[in-house]
């Protein structure tokens, strides 16, 4: 389960970027002019990471003052805003203001290049760029819809079945950490876009669909809150505002929510009988997350972190914080971060099932390395609605038809080609049709 911890060795949602202006001297300020004049426009080039270099597109554009956005494809940051953009005498500096980070880019400019340092967390690495005269299409130019919250603005991408004025419509919820609207996470390289297949497929089945970023991701990638006013309640709140929009939009007649591994939580707390006539989770946990999180760390770590991770979760269930924590374990168990882990296990997905009186379907794969068919029996059995379990054997944890092996299995996670598996989205339209979802 992953956290937004953002790094950019293995997430970059979160970014940093800062330098010195030297405004000395008037050689250097006509330099300065001539760069800035030459810095705007589209830049494309690469963070010289070891062994895994990680490309990055930037675009500047100055009118009174500057702006400018940053991609990094393989991390899935898309057009992140940049801020505090100078340049003097030939060298530039840039940031994003996210907080709970201090990551720097400086650089200085050649004829059509810009090469510099790139430094986080006391460590440093070559960037360079060339200039681009092709203006990358944005990504990402669907239909938007958004929201108002007290962090900021939410955007989610409405899909609608071709050709319909009015529709049923779906709410589909992502899973943990930085993920974006299509189900693909900054935490792991490549894309999968199995949020983005459903919603295809239920828009062939005249079903739309609005999905939306998590915060610190894709399009919402700057609505984020500081890790240690986070609590799950806030992804409760995104999830119910969205719904009280598409209640409000008179192009929607009957709403379903479909929640993704941590959305299943989020949806059927955020789900009611008032907004929502479907619940359906997908490979939705059946138990508070700190068991699942054991369960998980049982099959990655050694014996003494195992051992501190159990005693970790062990003081978070007595209400306890942990100051002091390994550095292997600081991605999941950091400080800052326990607040918002003691908020989500005090959620037991069982028994907030059982408050949730709306037809509701329980979907989990076979081959789903991160929680088992198990997970959904549990829920169908506590369940007090008649909720109704599908089971796709051969369906892994993002939704794709893969083996049990666990190299082969984890290989789908990087492949957007793959189709989603057999059986889920026909298993979903025909549990619709059956509660007269129309």
């Amino acid at each position: 389960m992953g956290m937004n911890r953002i790094l950019i060795l293995i997430t970059v949602s979160i970014l940093f970027i800062t330098g010195c202006v030297n405004k000395e001297g008037t050689d250097e300020q006509k330099a300065g002019n001539k760069a800035a004049s030459e810095l705007e426009g589209y830049w494309e080039g690469t963070i010289d990471v070891p062994d895994q270099p990680l490309n990055i597109n930037i675009e500047f554009n100055k009118e009174e003052e500057w702006s400018g956005t940053i991609s990094i494809p393989i991390q899935n940051v898309d057009r992140f805003s940049l801020s505090e953009i100078d340049v003097n005498g030939g060298k530039v500096s840039f940031q994003m203001p996210v907080p709970g980070q201090s990551i720097r880019f400086d650089g200085t400019m050649g004829e059509d290049e810009l090469n510099g340092t790139f430094n986080q967390a006391g460590q440093s690495f070559p960037f360079s760029l060339k200039k681009s005269d092709e203006i990358k299409e944005e990504t990402g130019k669907g239909d938007f819809l958004s929201i108002e919250t007290s962090t900021g603005t939410l955007y989610g991408e409405l899909l609608l079945p071709e050709g319909k004025e009015s529709a049923p419509v779906a709410l589909i919820i992502p899973g943990s950490g930085p993920t974006d609207r299509n189900g693909n996470s900054q935490s792991s390289p490549g894309k999968n876009d199995s949020l983005k297949l459903l919603a295809e497929g239920l828009a062939a089945q005249g079903i739309a669909s609005l999905r939306y970023d998590k915060r610190g991701a894709g399009k919402n990638a700057e609505a984020v809150v500081d890790e240690k006013e986070m609590r799950f309640d806030i992804f409760i709140d995104d999830a119910k505002n969205w719904l009280e929009l598409l209640e409000s939009d008179k192009r929607f007649t009957d709403i379903a929510v479909i929640g993704h591994s941590q959305g299943s939580l989020v949806g059927m707390m955020a789900a009611g009988p008032e907004t929502t006539e479907a619940f359906i989770s997908i490979s939705g946990a059946g138990r508070p997350i700190d068991q699942v999180l054991e369960e998980q760390l049982e099959q990655s770590l050694s014996e003494d972190l195992l051992s501190e991770s159990r005693a970790l979760l062990e003081n978070l269930r007595s209400g306890k914080e942990v100051s002091e924590v390994s550095e292997p374990l600081m991605g999941l168990f950091a400080p800052d971060v326990q607040p918002f882990l003691r908020s989500w296990m005090a959620y037991d997905p069982s028994e907030q099932l059982q408050e949730l009186n709306v037809p509701t379907l329980l979907i989990n794969g076979g081959h789903d390395l991160q929680v088992p068919v198990e997970d959904a029996k549990l829920m169908n059995e506590a369940s007090a609605n008649n909720s109704e379990t599908l089971i796709i054997e051969d369906m892994n944890h993002v939704l794709k038809q893969a083996p049990e092996n666990r190299e082969e299995n984890l290989s789908t996670y990087t492949d957007p080609d793959l189709p989603l598996a057999e059986g889920l989205v026909e298993g979903i339209i025909d549990f619709l049709a059956k509660n007269d979802f129309n």
